[in-house]
């Protein structure tokens, strides 16, 4: 394990561990074996009360238990880009990261980074062991299960991402715990964390800014400062905003803490947290603010806010202009007749320029049923006035679109109706939109379909095209057989320009015969296989033995 060598590897991660922090350390350990995985000094209480369990059977070693007089020669970091310093650190050290964040930093030469934005570390170090069909324990499959649902909170944050639920749906089918893991998950708090957590919920301020609802929970401590991220989630998951900051005061010690999270883009947590001397990850960044009030460090943060937040979508985006309304008086039956013709679902129902109730196509279906059509609208309609603004967030008409059971919510703007936003707005911007292909899977997907002699003529043509300023484009079945992976038989080029001039251009450029349509301005170039032989030497003769042809077209293949 690392110990009989002249040199010794360890596999390191962050201070105030989380369980994706400590299942990587245990990843890694699975897949460099050579390698010590050593428990940082201060680990999540929720962590250490498994390891206090379960610890007896995991490799896990305590920095002191490090051996005193063996150099370390190389480090690997997990969930982490920050290298803690140990004793026995050879200078010009070897270090590796692996982490689920993107690279923050400039290397030293001595160092390599392997990584992707996925929801946990966890998830990187698991695909690597399911693909070398590493043998996992119960206790060691439920640690990596951990890991991965602690940081994309049981498969739910906006981070979360495929691989990640595949990666735990393996782990599941290697024996994880899910008993055992939602144990840990919704551990306890201690007596002096509620205390914190409820000052801090008591003392929170919402704020909209650039669209996006944004937190700031502040509170002052007499000593507690550990684990604040653990009350950072638990803040997020009961109060849901597109981005949390909570700031710790430290009694007495002119000291705050700051712990910020991020559910979206728009809010990048990191770029706060080193403006006030700390770092992070654009979800996930902390500070320790020095010979700073914590009122000075919040008015200081509201400041910063609207300069590090991108606008996000807003009701205006959204809403459908130019909308219809029901006077009061109207009838059901005229109401019916209305959406027969429109299509549409439901109308406000408006008096004096205000809105008094929504009448939906349901309640309609079902006053008729009961023969009400005679009735007014505001005898069957949803009555109350409830509204949006043009500016509002969409977080914002979420919430009211929950609390009120509307589907559709008239926009107001200068009290007066400028437009109406429904669920189904609402499901459009959440859609998912289709990837388009890559130009360089494409390519990718040219060079395994095409024979190396018809790639070496298709690249050949495409050059002597761009020179002339001419757009080659393939058409015809070989479009076709690309997207669906079948095999190519012919290949058809279209020349926006002078096909006939390209077709004589390549002809004095390499040889061959040209024949010319002029009147449909298409060519045909022929190449005799000597000649092929000479332009692509290394490449052999076409398939067929026969003459290469090349048709070059302007305007119609």
């Amino acid at each position: 394990m690392g110990y009989n060598s002249g040199g010794m590897e360890v596999i390191l991660t962050h201070d105030n561990a989380d369980f994706d922090a400590v299942a990587s350390l245990l990843g890694a350990a699975k897949l460099f074996p050579e390698a010590v995985p050593v428990l940082p000094r201060r680990v999540n209480r929720n962590c250490r009360a498994f390891l206090s369990l379960y610890g007896a059977v995991l490799p896990f070693v305590e920095p002191d238990d490090l051996p005193r007089r063996r150099r370390i020669t190389r480090a690997i970091l997990v969930d982490t880009q920050g290298l803690t310093t140990l004793k026995g650190m050879k200078r010009n050290l070897a270090v590796d990261i692996i982490d689920h964040h993107a690279l923050d930093r400039t290397l030293p030469p001595t160092w390599t980074f392997s990584g992707e934005t996925l929801g946990a570390t966890t998830t990187l170090l698991t695909e690597e062991i399911s693909a070398r069909a590493i043998e996992l324990t119960s206790v060691e499959a439920t640690l990596l299960l951990l890991g991965i649902y602690e940081d994309t909170g049981s498969l739910s944050y906006p981070s979360t991402t495929s691989r990640d639920v595949r990666a735990a749906a393996w782990l599941l089918d290697q024996g994880a715990n899910l008993s055992v893991a939602n144990e840990f998950l919704h551990h306890p708090l201690a007596p002096q964390q509620w205390e914190l957590y409820e000052r801090l919920l008591e003392g929170h301020e919402s704020h909209e800014v650039a669209g996006h609802t944004v937190i700031i929970a502040a509170a002052e401590t007499e000593g507690y400062s550990e684990e604040i991220s653990t009350l950072a989630h638990k803040l997020r998951d009961l109060l849901e905003p597109a981005a949390l900051f909570v700031l710790v005061g430290l009694n007495g010690a002119r000291r705050v803490q700051l712990v910020a999270r991020s559910d979206t883009e728009a809010i990048d947590v990191s770029q706060v947290a080193v403006h006030f001397g700390g770092g992070g990850h654009p979800q996930a960044a902390a500070a320790l603010i020095r010979n700073r009030s914590l009122e000075s460090v919040r008015r200081e943060l509201l400041a910063l806010l609207p300069k590090v937040v991108r606008p996000g979508v807003t009701v205006a985006q959204l809403m459908s202009r130019g909308v219809q309304v029901l006077a009061p008086e109207t009838t059901v039956a005229e109401a019916a007749e209305r959406m027969r013709r429109t299509g549409h679902e439901g109308y406000p129902v408006v008096a004096d320029g205000r809105v008094i109730g929504l009448l939906t196509r349901r309640a309609v279906d079902r006053a008729l049923q009961f023969e009400m059509a005679d009735v007014p609208v505001t005898q069957v309609m949803e009555a109350g006035s409830v509204t949006v603004g043009v500016d509002d967030s969409v977080e914002h008409l979420q919430r009211l679109m929950i609390e009120s059971g509307w589907g559709q919510i008239p926009v107001v703007a200068e009290g007066r109706i400028v437009g109406v936003v429904t669920r189904t707005d609402l499901i459009t911007l959440w859609g998912t939109p289709e990837t388009p292909p890559r130009r360089h899977e494409v390519a990718a997907l040219l060079e395994r379909s095409l024979p190396a002699p018809t790639l070496a003529l298709v690249r050949r043509i495409s050059q002597a095209a761009n020179e002339m300023g001419y757009v080659p484009y393939f058409v015809g079945g070989l479009v076709r057989d690309l997207l669906l992976g079948q095999s190519i038989v012919d290949v058809d080029i279209v020349i926006e320009g002078d096909g006939v001039a390209l077709a004589r251009r390549l002809a004095a450029e390499m040889g061959g015969r040209v024949r010319t349509h002029r009147r449909f301005g298409t060519a045909k170039w022929l190449l005799e296989p000597e000649v092929w032989e000479r332009v692509f030497p290394q490449e052999g003769r076409p398939r067929t033995g026969q003459p290469a042809e090349g048709q070059p077209a302007g305007g119609q293949p």
